[in-house]
């Protein structure tokens, strides 16, 4: 993907002195793909291209898209373009995943870190309610009605549910944070179905939860629906981490 010298330039080619080239490069790219100047899906210029394009050379060059690949952004394959890719939260949930599989303590950990983020979401997604974000919540609550009793199905619905709480906010990097908090959620939502004690007035009792948390958030209620993200995570830590055993700390330790 030649650059065409009457056009604006796709990258911003002047570099300050970093310690390696390679950073400021996959830095300089990173932002032509955060600001829509590389849509996803669209080709990126070849190692040759990029290195012209910064007086930098091939390696270097290499090294960039290299990083750029590790954080997910692009996609690379021998002996083909590298595309840009949905810019998306699987690195970060990829990380976290290891992290609350180890333990029980990551896993206590990681969804108290999630408890305080959501509760800064729902402030914002209260004053904003953004109406694709409401939607998808509405939609998730639905599937969790269809879904009682059935722990895969109730998952993929709780998790849509919180997705679109971030997405009622309008700000896409609390997307993608959300997004990258899918395996906590996964995980503290496996641990509250497999509970031998679980019965359907507790299925029912979670779902109750999501529609106030909702109500509340579709109304503009800012204080009430942080209430209700405070209300949720109570009821659901008691209830999941039951499970487990107070000083089980899984098989890596804590």
């Amino acid at each position: 993907m030649p650059v065409d010298s009457t056009e604006k330039p796709l990258f911003a080619s002047k570099l300050d002195a970093p310690p390696r080239l390679a950073d400021a490069v996959s830095e300089a790219i990173a932002a032509a793909l955060f600001d829509g100047r590389i849509a996803t899906g669209d080709p990126l210029p070849s190692e040759g291209e990029i290195a012209r394009e910064f007086g930098i050379s091939k390696p270097i060059a290499r090294e960039a898209l290299r990083q750029l690949s590790g954080a997910g952004l692009i996609q690379t394959q021998q002996g083909k373009v590298a595309r840009a890719k949905a810019i998306t939260g699987e690195p970060l949930d990829r990380i976290y995943g290891y992290a609350v599989r180890s333990s029980l303590t990551r896993l206590r950990e990681a969804n108290e870190m999630r408890h305080l983020v959501e509760t800064g979401i729902a402030r914002l997604a209260a004053e904003r309610r953004d109406a694709e974000g409401l939607a998808m919540m509405e939609e998730a609550v639905r599937e969790m009605h269809a879904g009682l009793g059935e722990p895969d199905r109730f998952t993929a619905a709780d998790i849509a549910f919180h997705l679109g709480m971030a997405m009622a906010t309008g700000n896409a990097m609390i997307r993608m944070q959300v997004e990258g908090m899918r395996s906590v959620q996964r995980e503290v939502s496996e641990l509250f179905s497999r509970r031998s004690s679980r019965t359907r007035a507790d299925w029912q009792a979670t779902v109750r939860r999501h529609e106030d948390l909702l109500a509340a958030i579709r109304d503009g209620e800012v204080e009430a629906a942080v209430q209700m993200v405070d209300r949720h995570y109570e009821a659901a830590d008691i209830a999941s981490f039951e499970v487990a055993g107070e000083g089980d700390e899984g098989p890596a330790g804590g």
